[in-house]
């Protein structure tokens, strides 16, 4: 019979003869009535599951008399007997195709012993093959009484298992839990389950992580098939296959290399049409192979994971989200209390001015020094309004507030369960300031473990929350304060030298409120308007001798204690103007200067010096003042140590003529610490 004579009878006249490497993988008969599609998608009917081979690539038709191959726009192209076609081509007898990884001979006879079976695959033994592939499953129809729950396998587990996942709290959990399901509800001994780090989706292998993994009898985490997964990202479908180890399809750590892959399951989870991960079951020789039912099992399990896991990830959002905004609030709340602006017109608070218009604008590290009290956050803040970074969260933390173990949990947070007490996840003080402005104060109070990681941060390193593994990184300007003697501390070693150095890259000393006494009044004016604007007081200004009053008290505490002897007077105070009589100083008397007439206690020197650095003549052995009523003289006006030792520094040089290095060998220090101190209390020699 001819070739024309079978076609008439309706008989197959040829056949294409689909191989990989050496495996022949089907036989398709032609016939005259239809096109045979070939390609990587299911609506071809001859399907070539190969990452090189399109979705439609090309096809063979029957035309004038003849069998033709035409091109479909592929990107890899067609080759018969080598050579690449770029029309339609005429078909003879022995030709051979090359469709990606595949080869297709074009015949008049079938090989000799081979199983004709339409359009499906004829697998020999051996080689690898993709059973079956699947873009639903039947567990999402619903229910009939005419087909009851005991009709469809694994459904009681999938319900089970989907209530379990969706009682999961994070996006761990919720993985294992998943990953526990699956390999209880199939013959699976291995597993794992890889996700997308954000909610965008992915398309390639590389933007997964496994954060669930599963091997029999073993700790060892797999490491999933490559080939697999392109596929099923490229597809968008779930698949079966078998023998993978023997095609080279499939590489596993050293904790599997003594078994062979059976089968395996690769199934995505989709959300719309984004794909946010994979789930990967494989079975070894000699185990119940995976079959269609598991496969529609883990695509079932997949998809309701997808909706676990949006879930999941949007409290998990919303749970981060809340705890920076009630971390923001509760700082919005407190800047509301503390000034704005820097006050005051005098030549130290200008000088001031300035030196923060030139810091404000560069992210350098910056380092606030001066006494308690004189307002190194404010300065702080001013640094940060005036940057770029203004915009950006402003926050701030007391170092010498906080134990060592609660100080880091509030620098760089924690995950939960990481300590006793820690009962969700906490965002630390470096996050909340991301691309904005973090200020230290009292830094000279941490202890040298958190120094240590602080530096590290410092030098941009990614940290890791308390209790957690993943290295987050953060754009953050560092203000620091302190009114410790860094320099003492670096030399008792209680403090890092390279850290003192990495902080101290711009610093700014906030001289005390004695030292520009003429802008008390401003300052106290501002307070009293804020204090009257809030409660319900009389006083609105301030009489003269008030002032007076203020202008003269050397403020120990200095902007704080003003701040709170301004709020008490006018809080008990029954007048308009705030007189001498209505301001409450501390020692509840109007402040007078140190005796004049005491030396120094404790000086060794036979000449009375005041604290002002006057001599006051030699001592009077018969006289009736005492050390004791020096020291009670001192201690009536409650003068700070750092005041005491300004005086006592500013003494000692007048008493030397301004004579540095007799100074400091009295004082028992450094001529170096000696010019920092007098840097530090800004004294200056006379004119």
């Amino acid at each position: 019979m001819t070739q024309d004579d079978q076609t008439a009878s309706g008989e197959a006249s040829s056949f294409l003869v689909i191989r990989r490497g050496s495996a022949r993988r089907s036989v398709i008969p032609l016939s005259q009535g239809e096109i045979l599609t070939i390609g990587r998608a299911n609506s071809n009917r001859v399907v070539i599951p190969d990452a090189k081979c399109s979705r439609q690539h090309c096809e063979i038709f029957f035309s004038g008399g003849r069998w033709s191959v035409r091109d479909l726009a592929s990107r890899n192209g067609v080759l018969i007997n080598g050579h690449k076609i770029d029309t339609e081509q005429v078909l003879e007898d022995g030709h051979v195709l090359t469709i990606g990884a595949c080869e297709a001979e074009f015949t008049h006879t079938p090989p000799e012993g081979s199983v004709v079976v339409g359009a499906a695959l004829d697998v020999p033994q051996g080689a690898f093959d993709i059973i079956e592939r699947k873009s639903g499953t039947r567990y999402d129809q619903p229910l009939t009484h005419e087909r009851p729950t005991r009709t469809k396998p694994g459904l009681n587990e999938l319900y089970l298992l989907a209530r379990s996942m969706a009682e999961a709290t994070e996006s761990a959990e919720l993985a294992e839990r998943a990953l526990e399901g699956l390999v209880a509800g199939t013959s699976a001994s291995v597993g794992a389950v890889l996700l997308s780090r954000s909610d965008n989706g992915v398309r390639t292998l590389d933007s997964l992580e496994c954060v669930a993994s599963q091997i029999e009898n073993s700790d060892q985490k797999p490491e999933v098939s490559g080939y697999l997964s392109e596929l099923v990202l490229e597809d968008h479908e779930a698949l079966l296959a078998r023998d993978l180890t023997e095609r080279g399809m499939i590489t596993l750590q050293d904790s599997l290399n003594h078994m062979s892959v059976e089968s395996a399951i690769c199934a995505p989870i989709r959300r719309g049409k984004q794909i946010l991960g994979l789930i990967h079951l494989y079975t070894a020789k000699g185990a119940r192979s995976l079959e269609s039912d598991d496969l529609e099992f883990a695509l079932a399990v997949a998809d309701q994971f997808a909706i676990a896991l949006h879930n999941v990830r949007d409290r998990e959002s919303l749970a981060v989200g809340l705890s920076k905004a009630e971390e923001e609030a509760q700082d919005l709340r407190q800047q509301l209390e503390v000034e704005t602006e820097l006050v005051g017109t005098s030549r130290q608070i200008e000088d001031l001015r300035e030196r923060i218009g030139r810091m404000a604008p560069t992210d350098a590290t910056v380092l606030i020094r001066g006494e308690s009290g004189v307002g190194k956050e404010l300065v702080a803040r001013a640094l940060h309004f005036n940057s770029h970074r203004r915009d950006a969260p402003f926050v701030c933390l007391n170092c010498a507030a906080l134990t060592e173990s609660l100080l880091e949990s509030e620098l760089f947070g924690h995950e939960k369960g990481s300590f006793t007490g820690a009962g969700a996840r906490k965002i630390g003080k470096f996050e909340q300031a991301d691309a904005g402005t973090l200020f230290l104060d009292e830094v000279g109070e941490m202890s040298p473990e958190i120094q240590s990681k602080f530096l590290r941060v410092l030098e941009g390193h990614p940290f890791e929350r308390v209790g957690g593994t993943k290295p987050i990184e953060v754009d953050v300007r560092v203000v620091t304060a302190t009114n410790r003697d860094l320099e003492r501390a670096v030399k008792d070693g209680d403090f890092r030298q390279d850290l003192y150095f990495r902080l101290q890259v711009l610093e700014i000393n906030v001289l005390p409120l004695r030292k520009h006494p003429d802008d008390v009044p401003a300052i106290a004016e501002l307070f009293l308007r804020r204090i009257a604007a809030r409660s319900r007081v009389r006083a609105q200004g301030f009489a003269s001798d008030a002032l007076d009053l203020l202008r003269e008290y050397h403020w120990p505490g200095n902007v704080r204690e003003l701040k709170n002897v301004i709020e008490r007077s006018a809080i008990l105070s029954d007048n308009t103007q705030l007189t001498a009589d209505d301001i409450r100083l501390l020692n509840l008397d109007r402040p007078t200067p140190l005796a004049a007439h005491a030396r120094v206690p404790g000086s060794g020197s036979r000449h009375g010096i005041s604290p002002d650095g006057e001599d006051r003549g030699s001592d009077d052995t018969s006289g009736s003042t005492t050390e004791a009523d020096i020291w009670s003289g001192v201690l009536a006006q409650e003068v700070s140590l750092d005041a005491l030792e300004e005086r006592f520094i500013s003494a000692t040089l007048q008493r030397h003529g301004w004579n540095k290095s007799a100074t400091a060998r009295q004082l028992g220090i450094e001529r170096t610490t000696l010019d920092r101190k007098l840097k530090k209390y800004g004294i200056e020699r006379p004119e």
